[in-house]
């Protein structure tokens, strides 16, 4: 299997910025959603002592459980989170509807995806870490099709210290910048990453190897 990076070095040469962007969006889209099932988990079990909770938790985990079996109706189960977000408590809907709009994206049905992140986003009922996470998904979906300088503005906000989604987003706005033309904010961006220290050992390598493949 030929080495990804050697993949982007060569989309480079080659000026394909726009689906070198999109295909690191999906890198950083994984890494988060790693980070949400694990999450999901731990607020299941949280407010697992209330009765509505506990139901709600019960259903978010059996919708959790069937989306991974084999051969899973992935958009039934979307909707199956969907219908949870309507009913269940805030921690839930907020939850549920993140899951939903994964599955649509997965499924290929971004624009109904882009809404529920953007539903999430400016509901101030969630919790900030939920907000911040579905802007990130938002902004990795929608590189492709959304206004690069509106990518750009929500994107920004994350990128400030003590943001708990700093590193992905700061390496989410560099590939906005190179959608959006910008390969000097891009390299600038992605060389303060690779030498960020706080900023996970992957991510570091990815941003140094991009930076890299953009050239001086």
């Amino acid at each position: 299997m030929p080495d990804i990076f050697d993949e982007i070095e060569e989309d480079l040469r080659a000026d394909r910025t726009r689906r070198l962007a999109k295909r690191w969006g999906g890198v950083v889209i994984g890494v988060v959603l790693l980070a949400l099932a694990g999450a999901g988990g731990v607020q299941a079990w949280r407010w697992s002592e209330a009765r509505q909770a506990a139901t709600a938790a019960n259903t978010y985990l059996a919708l959790h459980r069937t989306a991974e079996a084999p051969g899973a109706d992935l958009p039934a189960v979307a909707d199956g989170f969907g219908a949870l977000a309507r009913e269940a408590p805030d921690g839930y809907r907020t939850l549920a509807r993140l899951r939903a709009a994964a599955l649509k994206a997965e499924t290929g049905d971004v624009p109904a995806a882009l809404a529920l992140w953007d539903q999430v986003a400016g509901d101030s009922a969630a919790e900030a870490l939920y907000r911040d996470l579905a802007t990130l998904l938002y902004v990795g979906h929608g590189l492709e099709t959304a206004d690069p300088a509106q990518l750009a503005a929500r994107i920004a906000p994350l990128t400030q210290p003590g943001n708990a989604w700093q590193a992905p987003a700061r390496e989410m706005a560099a590939l906005v910048a190179i959608r959006r033309g910008d390969t000097a904010e891009a390299r600038q961006q992605l060389q303060a990453l690779a030498a960020d220290t706080a900023a996970t050992p992957g991510l570091r390598e990815r941003a140094q190897r991009l930076a890299a493949g953009l050239g001086s």
